[in-house]
């Protein structure tokens, strides 16, 4: 059964998160997912999390800015610390002391920062396909595989730039071009880097499903394209992670493009407990591409 809540986590500004639950009161090994984007909204990670759910009770946050929780605040509020914070405070309101958090891409990264910001609150850590570690600019040289599938994201992402640059282009025009900043940029594209997102072809009408259900925004867009958006990557995570001595699983693709797996099995060497598990025939999307192998190796560390 599936739950539905609209839980208030701010004040100033107010902050309210929209919440998916596998139980009302969450209770029984609390899973914490934080998904990533970040603005896109957390259904694209409930299959097959939500298998877990005979042993676990899983909360499915939309981060500030994202899906159907608060949008509209100021640029500056936008940031990994106040993401952190937020979710610190959903774990409150859901009366969770400790939980078992999963944080997947960029929802990775803010994991982390939860991690240390409130160490008693996270019992374990699964880090899935993101990182720990810088991603160094020539990490992905000499892979021309990669440049093809991700020709066609860079593409949108190049128009865009040109088209709000375009001075002759009215505000009428820019309001009704879903091709510039806003939602339809966001999804624009997620779609067209999709067959950089997931290795396997045969899993991209899944994916491409999944995309076709999520609520975009682009809150988080405008900050990070004025280049004021916060870095969210903790400087010194290995040794801050080693020192808390919590369990950490660092679940990645081979194939991923947009975090070496390179780099999870280097954090899992200097992390004592850590461990990296790397799926072959799998990308970004790992759970899309080996949902089985993923969801084994979620469920095994959990138990």
């Amino acid at each position: 059964m599936i739950h539905q809540k609209f839980v208030g986590v701010s004040v100033d500004p107010a902050v309210t998160l929209f919440t998916v639950l596998t139980a009302e009161k969450p209770a029984r090994n609390p899973l914490l997912v934080v998904h990533g984007g970040p603005d896109w909204d957390h259904s694209y990670l409930r299959d097959p999390l939500v298998r877990l759910a005979d042993h676990h009770d899983l909360i499915f946050p939309d981060l500030r800015g994202c899906g159907r929780s608060t949008r509209g605040l100021p640029d500056d509020q936008y940031t990994p610390d106040a993401a952190t914070a937020d979710l610190a405070a959903l774990l409150d309101a859901l009366g969770v002391t400790r939980a078992d958090v999963l944080g997947f891409s960029y929802g990775g990264l803010i994991a982390q920062r939860l991690a240390l910001a409130a160490p008693g609150r996270v019992r374990r850590l699964v880090i899935a396909s993101s990182t720990v570690l810088p991603v160094p600019a020539d990490a992905f040289d000499g892979w021309p595989e990669r440049a093809r599938r991700t020709a066609a994201e860079a593409a949108v992402w190049s128009e865009a730039d040109v088209r709000s640059q375009a001075d002759v282009r009215s505000q009428a025009d820019v309001a009704s071009d879903p091709a510039l900043p806003g939602p339809g940029l966001t999804r624009a594209a997620a779609f067209a880097g999709a067959e950089a997102a997931v290795w396997r072809a045969a899993s991209l009408p899944d994916y491409r499903e999944r995309l076709s259900r999520i609520r975009f925004s682009a809150e988080w867009l405008r900050p990070w394209r004025a280049g004021t958006l916060p870095t969210a990557r903790v400087d010194d995570a290995p040794e801050r992670l080693a020192a808390l001595g919590l369990p950490i699983l660092l679940l990645h693709g081979r194939q991923d493009m947009t975090f070496p797996a390179a780099l999870a099995e280097r954090a899992a060497r200097l992390i004592p407990h850590a461990r990296a598990v790397i799926l072959d025939e799998a990308g970004h999307m790992a759970h899309v591409d080996q949902p089985g192998p993923w969801l084994e190796a979620v469920s095994a560390f959990l138990r």
